[in-house]
């Protein structure tokens, strides 16, 4: 009976890593569309990816409850416990991480909505780069969490240096634009938020990557320095 209870338990965990694992995938495909319907002005792509916030709002409620439902009924033991509770604080993330691609694409919508996409040159480009390495950073931590792997998680603790190095920088290009052309001023603003949205998605890669390490090391390594973490992990 006990054992037959264990491997219902463990069905019940299976399904909802494969779901977090899908809703993973759902955020980290509608930034990468956010940031493509920013290069390209494309609103009908800044459309799809506001009507997946909807998606992306509805899996979490429903992980959100089931695991509400496994802890009141299973009474899991602490690592499994550990395990629960970190889940339900990576589901959090990823909603977040959806909620900022929302944002960009709202913004898109309103650029060309203005028509300031095809008025006036903006640094994209850089964005679109911050963007790969914080879409690169949720993948790989999405990677740790399914094979619960702190040796890469703590590659994407690491990695959040470089994403809040290229934002610092992409802030002194768009400051410098709108001091030379103030016609600018209006959608550098714009940029700088979608910039902040993206630095904001490696930072909840970084959170997912903490609840990893907590999950298979039992401590809780947030606002560490990164040479005690380390330690966490060996």
């Amino acid at each position: 009976m006990e054992k037959h209870l264990s491997s219902q338990f463990d069905a019940e965990l299976s399904s909802i890593s494969t779901r977090v694992l899908e809703m993973g995938g759902l955020v980290e495909s509608q930034v990468v569309q956010a940031v493509w319907a920013l290069s390209n002005f494309s609103t009908d792509v800044a459309e799809q990816v506001v009507a997946t916030e909807e998606r992306v709002n509805q899996l979490e409620v429903e992980i959100d409850r089931d695991l509400s439902t496994i802890i009141a009924r299973r009474q899991p033991t602490a690592r499994d416990l550990r395990l629960l509770i970190a889940v339900s604080k990576t589901i959090g993330n990823l909603e977040r991480v959806g909620d900022e691609a929302a944002r960009i694409a709202r913004t898109v919508q309103r650029l060309v909505s203005t028509g300031v996409s095809s008025r006036l040159r903006l640094p994209v480009s850089d964005v679109s780069f911050e963007s790969k390495l914080a879409t690169a950073s949720l993948r790989k931590a999405l990677d740790a969490f399914a094979r619960l792997d702190t040796q890469k998680a703590l590659e994407v603790i690491k990695e959040d240096n470089e994403i809040d190095a290229e934002f610092d920088g992409l802030m002194r290009k768009l400051i410098t634009y709108m001091m030379e052309d103030p016609r600018t001023i209006s959608a550098s603003i714009d940029l700088v938020f979608v910039a902040k949205a993206i630095e904001r998605v490696g930072d909840h890669a970084k959170n997912l990557a903490e609840q990893i390490i907590y999950i298979v090391k039992g401590t809780d390594v947030r606002h560490n320095p990164l040479d005690v973490v380390e330690s966490v992990v060996r």
